[in-house]
C-alpha cells in the first residue's frame, strides 16, 4: 500500500502546521513589527549604561549617573512593545509614548544607545500608531429589496427615512384615485318594478264647452216677434 491510498486520520493534524498558521494569524492581528522594533529598540538603552566593554587589557565601564534614567526608559520601551502585542486596542498610546521614549533618551541614556536605538524606536512607534486590523471577510452580498431591508435595519435613520417616503408615495397614488372617483358622472337607472310617471297629455277643448262659450245667434222666428 502507497502512502497515497493511505486515508487520513479524521482529527489529525500537523503540529507543525498548526503552529504556523496560529503565529500567522497573531501577527496578522496586531501590531507585530511595531511592538517587535520597539523592544529590539528598548535593549541597546538599557544595556549599555551597565555594560563593561573590554578591549585587549583595557575594561571601560560607561555606568553613568543616567544609568537609572535609561533603565526606566528601556524597561518601558519593552513593556510598551507587548503591551501592543496584547493589546492593541491601545497601539496608538503605545505607539506615541514609545517615539516619545525614544527623543528623550537622547540626551538621556548616551544618544539613544550610541544610535542604535533611534530608528527602530522611531519606525516601531510610527508602525504601531499607523497600524489597523483587518477587515472582515465579506458575505455574499444581497441583492433587491434583501439588500436595502439589510441596509435599513442597520441603519434607523434610513428606516425612518425609508418609512416616511413610502407613505408620501402612497398618499400621492391615492389622491389622483380620489380625484377621479369624484369626477366620474353617475348615473341612476330605475329602479325595475316601480311605476312609471303618467306623461300628461294636452286635453283637447270639449265640444260643449266651446258652444257655451260661443254667443248664440237669435233664430228667424225671435226676430219676427221681436219687430
Amino acid at each position: 500500500m502507497s502512502s497515497a491510498t493511505v486515508e487520513t486520520r479524521p482529527g489529525h493534524q500537523n503540529p507543525v502546521g498548526w503552529l504556523w498558521r496560529h503565529w500567522r494569524d497573531f501577527r496578522r492581528t496586531r501590531p507585530y513589527w511595531g511592538g517587535k522594533l520597539a523592544m529590539i529598540a528598548g535593549v541597546p538603552i538599557l544595556y549599555f549604561p551597565y555594560a563593561h566593554l573590554t578591549f585587549g587589557g583595557l575594561t571601560i565601564a560607561m555606568s553613568t549617573t543616567a544609568g537609572a534614567g535609561s533603565l526606566i526608559i528601556g524597561v518601558l520601551m519593552i513593556i510598551l512593545g507587548l503591551t501592543a502585542w496584547f493589546q492593541p486596542a491601545v497601539r496608538v498610546f503605545a505607539g506615541i509614548a514609545t517615539i516619545l521614549l525614544t527623543l528623550v533618551s537622547i540626551p538621556v541614556s548616551n544618544l539613544a544607545g550610541f544610535g542604535l536605538s533611534l530608528l527602530p524606536g522611531l519606525i516601531g512607534g510610527g508602525l504601531m500608531v499607523s497600524w489597523a486590523p483587518l477587515p472582515e471577510p465579506a458575505t455574499a452580498p444581497a441583492t433587491g429589496h434583501r439588500a436595502r431591508r439589510g441596509k435599513q435595519a442597520d441603519n434607523p435613520i434610513a428606516q425612518r427615512v425609508a418609512t416616511e417616503t413610502a407613505a408620501t408615495e402612497a398618499a400621492e397614488l391615492a389622491e389622483p384615485a380620489k380625484a377621479e372617483a369624484v369626477e366620474a358622472p353617475t348615473v341612476k337607472l330605475p329602479a325595475q318594478g316601480t311605476p312609471k310617471e303618467p306623461v300628461a297629455e294636452a286635453a283637447a277643448p270639449q265640444q260643449g264647452a266651446t258652444d257655451a262659450a260661443a254667443p248664440q245667434q237669435p233664430t228667424a222666428g225671435e226676430q219676427e216677434e221681436a219687430r
